[in-house]
């Protein structure tokens, strides 16, 4: 399966998670934001991630998770993981 985006799970009011946008908007990489109070089935995706807790942000790259990650470890990821998302 193909990864055409970076699945950024947040919640309103999280600090991590507003920082990390913003450095996601300064990039050109595909992002699909997703609130985990509003989107079904978002919270179990976090858990998923996260061994049971709701920590965000949690991002998704295809099947590769990274929990409250840096923005190096994530362009790391993403390098490795669907290279053709950084469309260099």
């Amino acid at each position: 399966m193909a990864i055409d985006e970076i699945e950024f799970y947040w919640r309103p009011g999280c600090p991590f998670c507003m920082m990390l946008e913003a450095q996601l908007d300064a990039t050109d990489l595909p992002v699909r934001k997703i609130n985990i109070w509003e989107e079904q089935g978002a919270v179990e995706r976090v858990r998923v991630a996260a061994g049971g807790n709701e920590t965000v942000p949690t991002v998704y790259v295809g099947e590769h998770s990274l929990v409250n990650p840096g923005m190096a470890e994530l362009e790391d990821l993403v390098r490795s993981a669907a290279p053709q998302l950084l469309g260099e």
